[in-house]
């Protein structure tokens, strides 16, 4: 499958900044906007779940959605196999039991999973596996994972290869630097309780407005804890910008985002 340059929301530029927020308040700031993460942020597409599972397939299976939020992941599992979804955030599983109430919810992290040795056939990651502590989670992930099992991290983020998307971020003052170059693949997971076993990247076309797309941008993380005035002067720059735009002047249009899918296999 082709390279593809994305562009990435994860971190804020000096014109929107978070001066003083440390990488764990920025992990726990999603429950203050639980309720609209669920609304807004898009799920993933059901190709890059089939390729997430596709060592495991064939039978039954034990899932994990681990920091799962509130279950947009989740969602794309429970008609794969039996589901737990484990997250940290009490507002966030809270929208996640409301939304999926046959599915087991528990409280907990990735580096304190509450659930017994080898209890999954698979354990899968959505849009978090950067937040973790990467050497508990390893140990953590490999110890409820049956041997022959799969790790996966799948991330959506929008395609930079598109002009106009390229544009917004630099309207709306965010880093516009890809989260890597056309010619390089995203990291690798990689332990000693793992097998390396690839990387995919699959097209995911979201509709939505230019409304929408400020409802979705506010979910994330620099913009739950920018100063208000920099944030909501980085929106007017971007409504400014789409007001411009062939492509999202109507104000409807499709947003292209890519799904990468890291894999893992348990020893």
């Amino acid at each position: 499958m082709s390279r593809i340059e994305r562009i990435s929301f994860a971190h804020p530029s000096q014109a929107v900044r978070s001066a003083g927020v440390t990488t764990p308040e920025r992990a726990r700031s999603f429950g203050a906007a639980a309720a609209a993460y669920a609304a807004h942020r898009p799920g993933y597409p059901a190709a890059a779940v089939d390729w997430a599972l596709a060592p495991v397939a064939g039978g039954p299976l034990r899932l994990l959605d681990l920091a799962a939020g509130t279950g947009k992941l989740t969602q794309a599992l429970v008609d794969r196999g039996e589901v737990t979804a484990v997250e940290p955030d009490a507002a966030m599983l809270a929208e996640l039991r409301s939304r999926l109430p046959g599915v087991r919810a528990l409280e907990g992290t990735a580096e304190a999973i509450p659930l017994p040795h080898g209890s999954f056939d698979a354990v899968l990651v959505g849009q978090a596996w950067h937040w973790f502590d990467h050497d508990r989670a390893y140990a953590e992930v490999a110890r409820v994972l049956r041997p022959g099992g799969v790790l996966a991290a799948l991330w959506n983020g929008e395609d930079g290869t598109v002009e106009w998307v390229r544009g917004f971020h630099e309207a709306g003052g965010w880093a516009s630097h890809p989260v890597r170059g056309p010619e390089e693949e995203p990291p690798r997971l990689a332990h000693p309780a793992f097998v390396s076993d690839g990387y995919a990247q699959f097209p995911h076309l979201l509709p939505t407005t230019v409304d929408g797309l400020v409802a979705t941008l506010r979910t994330h993380s620099w913009a739950l804890v920018a100063e208000p005035a920099e944030r909501e002067a980085a929106f007017a720059r971007l409504r400014a910008y789409l007001a411009a735009r062939p492509e999202t002047a109507s104000g409807e249009f499709v947003l292209p985002l890519v799904t990468d899918v890291v894999r893992a296999i348990r020893r």
